[in-house]
């Protein structure tokens, strides 16, 4: 094994390769349809997978996806356009009229290929009729303030929207639609993913508005309107109007998690799944999986040393302080306080998308020594967890993980390396 440090960022590494566009999406394209081919799509991975579909396309193509700003990739045929995420933005309003547009009018013979992606909940941002972008924008910073999981926040923004929640499929008939979708949600819930806008959707009106009381979201009253009002309900599964849709996910958290292990397996230590659809609050995860890697440090369960913790999925964060931080570098300084500095302990977390929550790294390392090098210079950790303050702490030891836009995303990677077990 390689020096700590490198090995988990070659664990990261592995697992972002393994849900690259570029070697995944090829074998999942239709045949050509006998009419026209417009592709459109939304997420940090669309213009990666707009690229791939031009590489293997062997037919007319045209089309329009959106993406994050920083996130394009160079294509020909297929408009790359960037837009603000985490929060909405005219640009990505503008984007998600101009692709309903480009579904309109479509005939049976034509196929509409979706290309979508986590980020595409913000990157649509159309709202339905009688809102505004404001409104929107409004509820999606409250949402992400708020801890409420990715299931909520996108059930709220479903019955908000003119294009989500299964509304660009329908947009699209009587076309032929085929979603080719790259997870990054807890469980590949296809109606999660990017809120859905290819999928019949089986949450109701009534559920997002018991989400914003839940959070003490105080939302405008032409929302709560809204969400009261038939117009808001979102087309349900066996609607007979999706017989002609189909959806694939070329990508998911749990591949790439099996392709870090594989990597940890070629340098000799023994990999250990945790799962891959975690989630709760960043810091409480980071509690739990601290005593699970003091049991394989003292006691070789679940699995001896030297030993990797793999898990992957979605924790969410309740902002309460001023600082700066996305949820993989608090789940870190979580874990390095429960940890309180355990020898031959060391773990990274990040975003494989390269962003972790709207700062410009993708997470953070942690080594064992990392508390005491934070105190020498005047950290304290307890003080910048309560203040949501983790970006800070590990950018003064100089461990933060940048990998810049990885152009996919298959949500959050966490490793957590134990050199050896206590007595062998």
């Amino acid at each position: 094994m390689t020096e700590p440090r490198a090995f988990l960022t070659g664990l990261f590494r592995a697992a972002i390769d393994a849900a690259s566009p570029a070697k995944r999406l090829a074998r999942f394209l239709p045949a050509p349809p006998k009419g026209r081919t417009i592709v459109v799509g939304a997420g940090k991975a669309a213009a990666s997978m707009a690229a791939a579909v031009e590489a293997a396309w062997r037919g007319p193509l045209e089309g329009l996806v959106v993406t994050r700003y920083g996130h394009g990739a160079p294509t020909t045929r297929i408009e790359v356009v960037e837009a603000a995420h985490p929060v909405p933005d005219a640009a990505g309003e503008r984007a998600a009229l101009r692709i309903l547009e480009r579904v309109k009018n479509l005939s049976a013979d034509d196929l509409a290929l979706c290309l979508i992606s986590g980020g595409g909940s913000a990157l649509l941002a159309a709202p339905a009729p009688g809102l505004t972008l404001d409104d929107k924008r409004a509820i999606n910073r409250a949402l992400l303030a708020s801890g409420a999981d990715i299931a909520e926040m996108n059930c709220v923004r479903k019955h908000l929207s003119a294009i989500k929640g299964g509304r660009l499929a329908l947009a699209a008939a009587p076309a032929r639609v085929v979603g080719l979708i790259v997870s990054d949600v807890p469980g590949d819930d296809l109606a999660i993913i990017g809120s859905g806008p290819t999928v019949a959707d089986p949450s109701t009106s009534a559920e997002a508005l018991a989400i914003l009381a839940r959070y003490h979201i105080d939302a405008p009253a032409r929302v709560l309107a809204h969400l009261r009002g038939a117009a808001s309900e979102t087309p349900k599964p066996g609607d007979p109007r999706f017989r002609s849709v189909s959806n694939v996910l070329i990508a998911t958290p749990l591949m790439s998690l099996k392709a870090a292990a594989e990597a940890a397996r070629a340098a000799g230590v023994s990999p250990v799944l945790l799962g891959y659809a975690i989630e709760g609050e960043a810091r409480e995860v980071g509690k739990v999986f601290a005593g699970i890697a003091r049991s394989a440090a003292l006691h070789g369960e679940p699995a001896r040393g030297p030993c990797v913790l793999l898990s992957g999925g979605e924790t969410t964060v309740t902002v309460r302080g001023k600082g700066r931080g996305g949820r993989n570098a608090e789940f870190l300084l979580g874990l390095a306080i429960a940890l309180n500095g355990a020898p031959a302990v060391h773990a990274l977390a990040g975003d494989t998308d390269g962003v972790d929550g709207s700062e410009d790294n993708a997470g953070a390392y942690l080594a064992p020594d990392s508390l005491a090098r934070a105190a020498a210079l005047g950290l304290e950790a307890k003080e910048r967890l309560a203040d949501n303050d983790a970006y800070s702490f590990f950018q003064a030891l100089g461990d933060l993980v940048v990998t810049g836009p990885t152009l996919t995303n298959v949500n959050d990677f966490r490793a957590i390396l134990v050199e050896r077990t206590e007595g062998g």
